[in-house]
C-alpha cells in the first residue's frame, strides 16, 4: 500500500501504533510521515516522524533498541497504522519494556492476573545489560565472568529445582524454577539465542 493511500492528517502525519510480535504487547504510539513509512517498507526497521524534533527519527538509532518488521496493518478507515516488531532492547525512553506501564484501572479483582509477557520482558532486559551495563546490576557480574560461571549457575539452579520437588514446599520450587528460568535466560543472551529461536524448535516438535 502506497502512502498516499493512507488517511493522513493536515500535517500529513498517521498514527502509529506499535505491539510486539510475540508477546502482543502494546510498546508505543507514535507518528510517520511519508519518509519514515518508506523508510520502514525499505530498510525493515520502524521509523517514525518525531513532532518534537520536527525530523525522521529511527527508533534505535541511540539506544540500539531497535524495531524489526513482522507485519504492518492499516485498520479498517486507513487512517491508523499497526506496525508488529520484533522489539531489541526495550521500547520505552524510561527503560520499560513498554510505554504503557501507568495503571489506571483494573477489573481483574476476582481473578489473578498472568501477565505473560514478563519472560520476554525478563529476557529483552538482560540482553540490554549485555550491551549497556548497569553498575552494581547481579546480570552484569554473570556477563563479566563469563561463560564457565553463567554455566555454574544454571547448573546449581538446576540442582535446586530439584531439591525443591522433592519438598512439599510448593512455594519453594515456584522460586527456584524462577532462578532457574532468569539464569537459563542469561545464558541464552550469552549465547546469542531468542525465545524466537526457542519457540520455532518447539513449534516443529508439535
Amino acid at each position: 500500500m502506497k502512502f498516499e493511500e493512507l488517511k493522513v492528517g493536515n500535517d500529513g502525519l498517521i498514527p502509529v501504533v506499535t505491539q510486539d510480535y510475540l508477546t502482543k504487547a502494546v510498546l508505543m504510539v507514535a507518528y510517520m510521515n511519508k519518509e519514515a513509512y518508506e523508510k520502514t517498507l525499505e530498510t525493515g526497521r520502524v521509523h517514525y516522524y518525531s513532532r518534537s524534533r520536527q525530523s525522521l527519527w529511527l527508533k534505535g538509532e541511540t539506544s540500539g533498541h531497535f524495531q524489526y518488521v513482522k507485519e504492518i496493518h492499516a485498520d479498517c478507515d486507513q487512517d491508523t497504522l499497526l506496525v508488529k516488531v520484533k522489539q531489541i532492547g526495550v521500547a520505552c525512553h524510561t527503560g520499560r519494556y513498554s510505554c504503557f506501564f501507568n495503571l489506571i484501572q483494573s477489573k481483574t479483582t476476582d481473578e489473578k492476573k498472568q501477565d505473560w509477557n514478563i519472560i520476554q520482558s525478563v529476557y529483552n532486559i538482560i540482553k540490554d545489560r549485555k550491551t549497556q551495563p548497569k553498575e552494581g546490576s547481579y546480570t552484569n557480574y554473570l556477563f563479566d565472568k563469563g561463560i564457565d560461571k553463567i554455566l555454574k549457575k544454571v547448573g546449581e539452579e538446576n540442582a535446586e529445582v530439584i531439591i525443591a520437588a522433592k519438598n512439599p514446599d510448593k512455594g519453594e520450587l515456584i522460586y527456584e524454577t524462577s532462578d532457574l528460568l532468569y539464569h537459563l535466560m542469561v545464558l541464552m543472551v550469552e549465547k546469542g539465542i531468542s525465545w524466537d529461536d526457542v519457540l520455532d524448535e518447539l513449534q516443529q516438535r508439535r
